[in-house]
């Protein structure tokens, strides 16, 4: 297996230090061992970027990608590189919640999704790697096992995010956020197939990385509600066809049941919308984490917190919304 960059020379401004890591099961296998770490802590300024640089006969060039969404293989690494520095000088730590990657400015913050069973983790990109070809991204024990990535290597999604301040902190301090709700599985069925069109790693069955659990993905208990912002409707999901009309039967009607109505006021023209979920279920879900009402709008079940008098008021809602994770909230008047 190829090694890995870990130190400074391929970083603009400090000094390069080569050392290895092309991981499987969080064990290191080749690469001179790294000189003690500097004495720094971690900070999320300056973000360095550094030269393209070669490694293996293989050119790599970062790039500050602000979108950057992309689907491949993890792998995981461990105690082998504890205390040695990262490509952007700070100390490794197995437990923190961190990764390496070979392009992504340092730090980055990315959103990692294991495609097997749809959960989803905040992880902070603070080093240079996997110099491996079938692999997308190298994360620390930590940040594997909150995953659920414990051997081998698994099929991930990974995208470039930019979290509140008080998330930044909480890993730059070592310590995991709480796990994004699970993934859809219509969005999810979307990622395994581009998995499954992917090079497998050598001597793994790329079917064995992307299999769906045998139950849908259900959201962990500290799992941040606002983040289930994706809405997608499979296209290709199956429908029943038409048979028979059925023979009406004289019974008594039954009422639908209707989605719990919007609070209003007469004098309230301001309201918080906080997300819009595919899932009536979630959308309750996050309703009850921000005291907010569900209405159906079309094929999604919107979240909303008001009507509110002022925007003064609306704001407040706004800023405890945000709070719990509603990231994209907004606020909106009716007119």
């Amino acid at each position: 297996m190829k090694s890995i960059v870990r130190g400074g020379g391929l970083m603009a401004g400090a000094m390069l230090m080569l050392a290895g890591c092309g991981s499987v099961d969080g064990k290191r296998e080749v690469g001179p061992t790294s000189s003690p770490a500097p004495a720094t802590g971690a900070a999320d300024v300056p973000v360095k970027l550094g030269d393209p640089y070669t490694i293996g006969g293989v050119t790599y060039t970062p790039a500050d990608i602000p979108d950057y969404d992309d689907v491949g293989y993890a792998s995981w690494y461990g105690e082998e590189l504890a205390g040695k520095p990262t490509a952007n000088g700070e100390t490794f730590d197995p437990s923190a919640i961190s990764a390496a990657h070979k392009t992504l400015p340092l730090p980055s913050y990315v959103e990692v999704t294991a495609l097997d069973t749809g959960r989803t983790t905040l992880v902070r990109v603070n080093d240079r790697g996997p110099m491996v070809g079938d692999r997308l991204i190298d994360l620390s024990r930590g940040a594997a096992a909150q995953l659920g990535i414990t051997d081998g290597v698994a099929a991930v999604r990974v995208r470039r995010t930019n979290p509140p301040a008080a998330e930044r902190a909480q890993l730059r301090a070592g310590k995991p956020v709480p796990e994004r709700i699970a993934t859809p599985d219509s969005l999810l069925s979307i990622l395994r197939n581009k998995a499954k069109s992917l090079p497998a790693p050598k001597g793994v069955a790329a079917s064995t990385l992307v299999a769906a659990p045998p139950a849908a993905p259900i959201a962990s208990g500290a799992a941040k509600p606002g983040d289930d912002r994706f809405i997608v409707e499979d296209p290709g999901a199956a429908r029943p066809a038409p048979g028979p009309a059925p023979v009406a039967k004289p019974a008594p009607a039954k009422p639908a049941a209707a989605a719990k109505p919007a609070q209003t006021s007469p004098a309230g023209k301001y309201a918080v919308q906080v997300a819009a979920f595919s899932s009536e279920g979630r959308a309750n879900a996050a309703a009850r984490s921000v005291g907010g009402t569900v209405t159906k709008a079309g094929n999604l079940w919107r979240v909303r917190i008001g009507a509110f008098a002022s925007d003064a008021e609306a704001q407040g809602a706004l800023g405890k919304a945000k709070a719990k994770g509603f990231r994209d909230a907004v606020v909106v008047r009716d007119r």
